[in-house]
């Protein structure tokens, strides 16, 4: 049998095309990527008087990274879009102008019996994606960042913010998590499903710079003859930004 394709990795940083394209952007070191509502996001970016500060242009959006800043600290926000290949395309691009330091933010369903819009920091994600294997060698998952974990942890407990730890399943076929499948991976110790994580991480890792996740339960895939949509945790959008956010700003320079 030929090798699989999705196991053909190149080590190499060059590529044909590349996320610098020297466009003059400068980013912030710090930060946050923001898979929410942009209805939710646009409240935030009038609240801390945002700046835009570049664009990603792409075939069918254009994503703004814009600026704010927190107790004289420069910090970047971009808003996410849903799937590995799209969510790897613009983490590549704030990596390439600046970001060393990033945070996203987002939904993830339950696997388990979880109620809606808890909050949870991943420390381990099963790369049941495509995109991560373009940028490490195959594993069945990738661990994130400790000292990230830590310090996300540390910062949200200081202001009184209930959270857990959690392996979470990074699926990019979100119409195949099929029961078999949950089955499986809930017995692994994965209690929740999202569609980047792993991804992020793994570009991240290539490119040298420290990521991590913050999650908050939406729906619920823990009776598989009931699914749930429940609210998606749109509730938690708001909070999730300013906790993002904050986190950031806790987080110590990186020397």
């Amino acid at each position: 049998m030929a090798e699989l394709p999705i196991l053909n990795y190149d080590s190499s940083p060059d590529a044909v095309i590349n996320p610098f394209r020297n466009e003059g952007y400068r980013f912030p070191e710090k930060m946050l990527l923001a898979f929410v509502t942009m209805d939710h996001l646009n409240t935030f970016y009038q609240e801390y008087h945002a700046q835009i500060i570049g664009e990603l242009k792409t075939f069918s959006n254009i994503v703004q990274v814009r600026q704010i800043n927190v107790h004289g600290e420069a910090i970047g926000i971009c808003p996410a879009v849903i799937g590995a290949p799209a969510a790897a395309q613009i983490i590549d691009f704030l990596i390439a102008y600046g970001a060393k330091q990033i945070i996203a933010v987002g939904s993830c369903g339950v696997l388990l019996d979880k109620p809606e819009n808890a909050l949870l920091v991943v420390t381990e994600a099963l790369r049941d994606e495509g995109t991560s294997y373009h940028y490490l060698p195959a594993a069945p998952s990738i661990v994130l960042d400790a000292d990230m974990v830590k310090e996300i942890q540390a910062s949200l407990e200081s202001v009184g913010q209930n959270t857990r730890t959690v392996k979470t399943w990074s699926n990019d076929a979100f119409f195949r998590e099929t029961p078999a499948l949950i089955k499986q991976y809930t017995a692994q110790g994965y209690e929740v499903v999202e569609m980047e994580c792993a991804a992020m991480a793994a570009i991240c890792q290539f490119r040298g710079a420290k990521f991590g996740q913050i999650l908050f339960t939406a729906d619920s895939l823990a009776n598989q003859k009931n699914y749930d949509p429940r609210d998606f945790g749109r509730a938690s959008h708001p909070r999730a930004l300013t906790l993002g956010i904050n986190c950031l700003a806790d987080l110590p320079a990186l020397s």
